[in-house]
C-alpha cells in the first residue's frame, strides 16, 4: 500500500511552519492515541502514521530531502539508514511523540506552564498552637507571638548563589526539573537527581544560607484574636509561613486556638453553665442574688419561693459571641442549695420549731414522721 503524503497526513501546508506542523501533530496525536481510540482498529495504525509523518516534517534537513524526493528520499539508503523508515526505526518515533508529550499530558504530569520546573519552591505552612482563657475569648485581643520560621537571606536576595548571582540551568535536564527515559513505547518520567526538581543549580552557594535562599530566624507576629474562638479554631496568616526555596513564595501560618478551662463556667458551644449557691432561706422564700457574668459584671437573678436544688435558670444573651456575628448565646445558672452548718443552739431551736410547724400544716408529713418513730421505737423495744 503507497504511502499517504506526509503534509495530508498531518492537514498542514508545504509552507507551514515547525510551530504550524508541531500544533497539527499535536492534534493529531492526541484524536488518534490508541488509549482513546479502543473501537477503532485502524487507529494505532493512523497514530503511527502521522508520528513518521512528524518525525520528517520537524526537521529541517529530512524535510528539504522528503519536498525534493518524496518518500523515495528515505528508502535504498538516501535517508540514512533506518530500514526504510525515514527516522532510524521506533526510537526516532519515540523521540517525536516525546516532542509534544508535554502538550498532550501536561495537566496529568504537572508540566504545563514551565515543562514541570520548579524554579522557585513554595514554603512549607507552619502551624502554631496559643493558649487564651475564657475571658479573652469572650472578648477577642491583639497577641503578638514568637514564631520559630525560615526567612530569604538577604545576603543573596533569596536566590542561594553567591551576591545574588542568577542559578544556571541544571545540564542533567535542561532546566526540566525532570529526566526521562525510554522503555519500549512508554516514556517514564522522575524527578532530576541532580537539582532535586528545581530545575536549576547553584553553581557558587551564598556562604549565608549554603544555597538554600533561606536562614532560620525567629519572628515576631501580632497576631488578632476575634471574639467568640472556641477550642479547634483555626486562624490563617497568608504568606506568613516559611519561606519558599530560592525566591520561592512563602507558605502560610495557621494559629490553632485552645480555651483553657474555667474555674466557674462550663462552656457548650455559645452558652455558658454555672452552679450558684443560694440559702435554704433564700431558696424557700424566695428572694434576689447576684451572680457573675464572662464580662466581669454581675447579674441580679430573682429566685421563686419554694426552689428546690438543681433548678435551672436562664440569663439570655449573657453567653459567649458568636465567632462570625449574629448575637450571643445564654448563660443557665443551676441552683445549688446549701445547708446550714455549724448552728448555735438558738438556731436549732427555731429549726426544730420550724420542723413541728411543718408538721403541723402538713398532716400527712406529720402522719409519714409518727410513722417512722414508731417504728424506731419498736425496734429499740
Amino acid at each position: 500500500m503507497a504511502k499517504r503524503c506526509y503534509y495530508e497526513v498531518l492537514g498542514v501546508a508545504r509552507a507551514a511552519s515547525p510551530d504550524e506542523i508541531k500544533k497539527a501533530y499535536r492534534g493529531r496525536a492526541k484524536a488518534l492515541h490508541p488509549d482513546s481510540n479502543k473501537d477503532n482498529p485502524n487507529a494505532e495504525t493512523q497514530f503511527k502514521e502521522a508520528g513518521e509523518a512528524y518525525e520528517v516534517l520537524k526537521d529541517a534537513e529530512k524535510k528539504a530531502a522528503y519536498d525534493r524526493f518524496g518518500h523515495a528520499a528515505f528508502e535504498g539508503g538516501m535517508g540514512g539508514g533506518g530500514g526504510g523508515r525515514p527516522g532510524g526505526g521506533q526510537g526516532d518515533f519515540s523521540s517525536a511523540f516525546s516532542d509534544v508529550f508535554d502538550d498532550l499530558f501536561g495537566d496529568f504530569m504537572g508540566a504545563r506552564g514551565g515543562g514541570g520546573r520548579q524554579r522557585a519552591a513554595r514554603g512549607s505552612d507552619l502551624r502554631y498552637n496559643m493558649r487564651v482563657t475564657l475571658e479573652e475569648a469572650y472578648l477577642g485581643l491583639q497577641k503578638t507571638i514568637n514564631v520559630p520560621t525560615s526567612i530569604q537571606c538577604k545576603s543573596c536576595d533569596g536566590s542561594g548563589a553567591e551576591g545574588g548571582a542568577e542559578p544556571t540551568t541544571c545540564p542533567t535536564c535542561s532546566g526540566m526539573g525532570k529526566v526521562r527515559a525510554q522503555q519500549g513505547f512508554f516514556t517514564v518520567e522522575r524527578t532530576c537527581p541532580t537539582c532535586s526538581g528545581m530545575g536549576q543549580i547553584v553553581q557558587n552557594p551564598c556562604k549565608s544560607c549554603g544555597g538554600q535562599g533561606r536562614v532560620e530566624k525567629d519572628r515576631a507576629l501580632s497576631v488578632n484574636i476575634p471574639a467568640g474562638v472556641e477550642t479547634g479554631t483555626r486562624i490563617r496568616l497568608s504568606g506568613e509561613g516559611e519561606a519558599g526555596m530560592r525566591g520561592g513564595p512563602p507558605g502560610d501560618l495557621y494559629i490553632f486556638i485552645e480555651v483553657t478551662k474555667h474555674s466557674l463556667f462550663e462552656r457548650e458551644e455559645n452558652n455558658l453553665f454555672c452552679n450558684v449557691p443560694v440559702s435554704m432561706i433564700t431558696a424557700a422564700i424566695g428572694g434576689d442574688i447576684e451572680v457573675p457574668t464572662i464580662d466581669g459584671g454581675r447579674s441580679k437573678v430573682k429566685i421563686p419561693a419554694g426552689s428546690q436544688a438543681g433548678r435551672q435558670m436562664r440569663l439570655r444573651g449573657k453567653g459567649m459571641p458568636a465567632l462570625r456575628g449574629g448575637g450571643a448565646g445564654d448563660m443557665f445558672i443551676e441552683l445549688a442549695v446549701e445547708t446550714p452548718v455549724n448552728l448555735t443552739s438558738k438556731q436549732k431551736e427555731l429549726l426544730r420549731e420550724f420542723e413541728a410547724l411543718s408538721e403541723d400544716n402538713n398532716p400527712e408529713s406529720k402522719t409519714f414522721f409518727r410513722s417512722v418513730k414508731s417504728f424506731w421505737d419498736s425496734m429499740k423495744g
